[in-house]
C-alpha cells in the first residue's frame, strides 16, 4: 500500500483565492452578503456567499471563457493554482496522472441561459457549445486536456459529498498503485435564481435576510438553514516516493477514506445518524487508527436544524467520551455551503489547520443548542496540538464521505 500526500492546493472561495482563504479561515472572515448576481426580491432567501471580483484571465484566455460554464472556470483556476503550488508541471508521467473532479449540479447556469435563448429566440440560436459547457465531467476533462493528464479521469456526482468522494477515490487510486499523482476536488456555480429558489422553496436555506453576516451559524440554537455558496477546490495528491523524488513540499498525508449511504430519505439524514456514524467508522478503519487518535473534526456543519443535530449525534456515537475532548468546527460558517465543491475546500482547511496546529473557528456561534453540546471552537481560532483530523461531507440522497488526514512527518 502506497502512502499518499498532499503537495498542492488551489481554491476559489467566497473569502478569496488560495492564500486569502488560508489567512481568512483563521481570522474568521465572513463571505456572506445580500445576493447581487440576480434580483432576489421574490426569492425567500436573499443572501448567499458569492465569489467576489472573480478574474480568471490570468489563467484562462478570454476566447476560451465564452466556451466555459462558470463552474468550469472556477475548477480550472483552482487547478492552475494547485499546479503552481505543487510545482508539478512537466514532472509526472502523463499516463499515471489522473483527474477526479466532481460537482453537485454542473453547468446549471448554462442550462438556464440556453433554455431561455431557445424559448425566446428559437432553437437555431442555441449555442453549439451548450452540451460540453453543461455536462458534469467537463471540468475534469478540461483540466486533463490543459495539463496533459492521460490517466484515470471522471467526475463524481454525489450532491454535497461530491468533492470529498473525488478526493477519496483519487486517494485509493494512488494508494493501490494505479496512479502516481492526481488532481482531485470539486466545483460549483449554482448561485442563480432558479437554483436558489429551488433550495429556498424546500426550506433548506436561511432566511436571515436582514442580517446576512450572521446567516450561517452552524450548531447555534438559532440556525435556520444553510447559506448558498460557490467556488472550487482542487488538491494535488501524490504518491509519497514520487513526491520525495522530485523534491516536492508536503502539506499533509491522507490516510483514510470512508463512503456509504443512509438508504433512508432523499433529503433528510437518518434520525439515529446510522449512516454518518458508520461512514466515520469506515474512514478510521481504513486509516488504521482508533477514535481517540482524532484531535479535530471539520464538520459538515451546514447550519440546518437537522444536519447539525444529527452530525453531533453521529460524532458522539463514534467517539464516545472522546467526543467532548476533541475540537470541532464548520468552515461553512464563513463561506457558506459550496455544494459539490465543499468537501475539497474543507479538506484544504483541515490541511491548513494541521500545518498551523490551530483550529479555525465556527463563527456566529452565540447561543448553545442542547442537542449540539460539543466543542465547536466558537468564534475564535484556537492553538491545538493534534496529529489526525477528520473531514465530513454528507449529501442529499444519503451520500456520506469522511476523510482522515495526518500531520506530515516521516
Amino acid at each position: 500500500m502506497k502512502r499518499v500526500v498532499v503537495t498542492g492546493i488551489g481554491l476559489v472561495t467566497p473569502i478569496g483565492l488560495t492564500k486569502e482563504f488560508r489567512n481568512g479561515i483563521f481570522e474568521g472572515k465572513n463571505g456572506a452578503d445580500l445576493i447581487t448576481r440576480f434580483d432576489a426580491s421574490d426569492v425567500g432567501s436573499k443572501v448567499a456567499a458569492e465569489v467576489k471580483d472573480f478574474d480568471p484571465t490570468p489563467w484562462i484566455d478570454k476566447k476560451d471563457l465564452k466556451r466555459m460554464d462558470l463552474a468550469t472556470q472556477y475548477a480550472v483556476v483552482a487547478a492552475a493554482q494547485a499546479m503552481e503550488d505543487a510545482e508539478l508541471e512537466g514532472k509526472f508521467d502523463p499516463e499515471r496522472a489522473g483527474v477526479i473532479v466532481g460537482s453537485g449540479i454542473g453547468g446549471i447556469g448554462t442550462v438556464v441561459e440556453q433554455t431561455l435563448i431557445c424559448e425566446q429566440r428559437g432553437a437555431r440560436r442555441v449555442s453549439p457549445f451548450m452540451i460540453p459547457m453543461l455536462i458534469v465531467n467537463i471540468p475534469a476533462a478540461t483540466i486533463a486536456i490543459r495539463w496533459g493528464f492521460e490517466g484515470v479521469n471522471f467526475a463524481v456526482v454525489t450532491a454535497c459529498a461530491s468533492a470529498a468522494h473525488s478526493i477519496g477515490e483519487a486517494f485509493w487510486k494512488i494508494r493501490s498503485g494505479q496512479l502516481d499523482v492526481a488532481l482531485a476536488g470539486g466545483t460549483e456555480a449554482a448561485i442563480i435564481k432558479v437554483a436558489v429558489a429551488g433550495f429556498s422553496n424546500m426550506r433548506a436555506l436561511t432566511t436571515r435576510n436582514d442580517d446576512p453576516e450572521h446567516a450561517s451559524r452552524p450548531f447555534d440554537k438559532n440556525r435556520d438553514g444553510f447559506l448558498m455558496g460557490e467556488g472550487a477546490g482542487i488538491l494535488v495528491l501524490e504518491e509519497l516516493e514520487h513526491a520525495k523524488k522530485r523534491g516536492a513540499k508536503i502539506y499533509a498525508e491522507i490516510v483514510g477514506y470512508g463512503a456509504n449511504d443512509d438508504a433512508y430519505h432523499m433529503t433528510a439524514p437518518h434520525p439515529e445518524a446510522k449512516g454518518m456514524a458508520k461512514c466515520m467508522e469506515l474512514a478510521l478503519k481504513d486509516a488504521g487508527i482508533k477514535p481517540e487518535d482524532i484531535g479535530y473534526i471539520n464538520a459538515h456543519g451546514t447550519s440546518t436544524p437537522l444536519n447539525d443535530k444529527t452530525e453531533t449525534l453521529a460524532i458522539k456515537k463514534v467517539f464516545g467520551d472522546h467526543a467532548y475532548k476533541l475540537k470541532v468546527s464548520s468552515t461553512k460558517s464563513m463561506i457558506g455551503h459550496l455544494l459539490g465543491a465543499t468537501g475539497a475546500v474543507e479538506a484544504a482547511a483541515v490541511v491548513y489547520c494541521l500545518q498551523e496546529q490551530k483550529v479555525h473557528p465556527t463563527i456566529n456561534y452565540e447561543e448553545p443548542d442542547p442537542d449540539c453540546d460539543l466543542d465547536y471552537t466558537p468564534n475564535k481560532a484556537v492553538e491545538w496540538e493534534f496529529e489526525y483530523a477528520l473531514s465530513n461531507s454528507f449529501g442529499f440522497g444519503g451520500h456520506n464521505a469522511s476523510l482522515v488526514f495526518r500531520k506530515w512527518s516521516e
